[in-house]
């Protein structure tokens, strides 16, 4: 059973559908003992940061993410990737959960580059990612955001994507996976990752 972590901050439907495609049980949830009989669980999300950080402590699901991540599998997906970093750019003071180090940064501006960075872009994979390992070279996947991922230890990073800058989309480091893009509304190359992920 994977929990689908319920903080209204979206997207759990895509998820849980994707899921239930590759014959995966789920339930979406707030509730500790839930998460906790949960095989892994998943951190899904678009919104802001700071706005999602409230949410996150007000159904206590900081504590339950800090106590999954020491016995489960945890995947972070688009913004659920960065609240696991130590803060965002985006809502300047605010503490991520720090469970994993790095900055969340704006993509810069540049002439010709729409943000958000919405739509279809190659990764390239480094490092052995457990995720990808029923994957293409170049896996094409969907993203849609503002902000990136710099990591502070560039060895957690297990594919990385260009727009404008070199965004880490993809980490990996113990019980923790995550990544910036949507696996879940990514075709074919998603559901690998998500197939994966299920398999851990």
């Amino acid at each position: 059973m994977i929990a689908i972590l319920d903080y209204d901050a979206g997207n759990l439907k895509s998820v849980e559908k994707a899921l239930a495609f590759l014959g995966e049980q789920s339930i979406i949830t707030r509730d500790r003992k839930e998460v906790r009989k949960a095989d892994k669980v998943i951190l899904p999300g678009v919104g802001s940061f700071g706005a999602a950080m409230e949410q996150l402590k007000k159904y206590e699901i900081d504590k339950m993410l800090q106590e999954a991540s020491e016995v489960k599998p945890v995947l972070g997906i688009c913004l659920g990737l960065q609240l696991l970093f130590e803060g965002s750019e985006e809502s300047s003071g605010i503490e991520g959960l720090g469970l994993l180090k790095g900055r969340i940064l704006r993509i810069p501006d540049r002439e010709g580059l729409k943000i958000p960075h919405i739509g279809w872009n190659s990764l390239t994979l480094e490092n052995n990612g457990t995720l990808f390992q029923n994957s293409d070279a170049s896996p094409y996947v969907y993203f849609v955001h503002s902000y990136y991922l710099k990591a502070e230890d560039e060895s957690i990073v297990r594919a990385s994507a260009e727009y404008g800058v070199h965004i880490h989309a993809s980490v990996e480091q113990g019980n923790l996976f995550a990544c910036q893009f949507h696996p879940e509304k990514s075709g074919s190359a998603g559901l690998s990752i998500l197939s994966d992920f299920a398999g851990l």
